[in-house]
């Protein structure tokens, strides 16, 4: 077990591999020359742009994990949970709600914290879903009257789409929903199951329940 909570043992069993924190993987020019000094000063084999809109340190000696993650400063906050988000109404002409700012209020919310297991969030300005909101552990898609709330979506081995757990939401109670949602995941689940299986394993009318959410009409 490496040093550096968060580092990832890649296939050769000698080197790591690490995900430098940039929330909806927005960085700034400052931040990418950072991260590529940085990298080039610790032997980094590859940078890779993933899926989950994260950037990727591939090939990293053991012994200059801790140096690594000190160089990249604030970027070193190593977390397993991440929120994905589309360039919403700051650039994109088809969105109708901000993604970005939900965005940022959601990575405040999962940052540091510690779930059964790793929670993914995806949030969509628009219902074209560019943030794959529906195959997410937690998605808010936007919509003119609000935000639409969706959980236990998941891609991997046993893809499943998320459930609508409410609709035309204002940012507030879109934020608060989410917020109740992980206390009620960290507290009842039981093992280290993801999202998906929860909702599945409990019923989206029972969670619906101890929310104090109404039923759909």
């Amino acid at each position: 077990m490496t040093a550096v909570p968060g580092a990832i043992q890649q296939r050769d069993k000698t080197t790591w591999a690490m995900k430098p924190r940039a929330p909806m993987g927005i960085v700034t020019p400052d931040e990418l020359r950072r991260i590529a000094d940085a990298a080039a000063a610790h032997d980094v084999h590859a940078l890779k742009i993933t899926s989950g809109q994260r950037l990727i340190l591939l090939g990293i000696p053991e012994d200059r994990l801790a140096s690594l993650q000190e160089a990249l400063g604030p970027m070193g906050q190593l977390c397993r949970n991440y929120v994905q988000a589309c360039p919403g109404t700051d650039h994109c002409s088809h969105a109708v709600q901000d993604s970005l700012a939900m965005g940022r209020q959601l990575e405040a919310l999962v940052f540091g914290r510690e779930f059964p297991a790793k929670v993914k969030l995806g949030v969509s300005a628009c219902p074209f879903c560019c943030a794959e909101s529906q195959v997410r552990d937690i998605g808010l898609v936007g919509r003119r009257k609000g935000w639409h709330v969706y959980v236990g979506g998941n891609s991997g081995t046993k893809p499943r789409v998320a459930d609508l757990l409410a609709t035309d939401l204002s940012d507030a109670d879109a934020l608060d929903l989410v917020r109740r949602f992980l206390d009620h995941y960290a507290a009842t689940c039981v093992g280290k199951v993801r999202v998906a299986r929860f909702v599945q394993q409990q019923g989206l009318e029972a969670i619906r329940t101890a929310l104090g959410l109404p039923a759909p009409a």
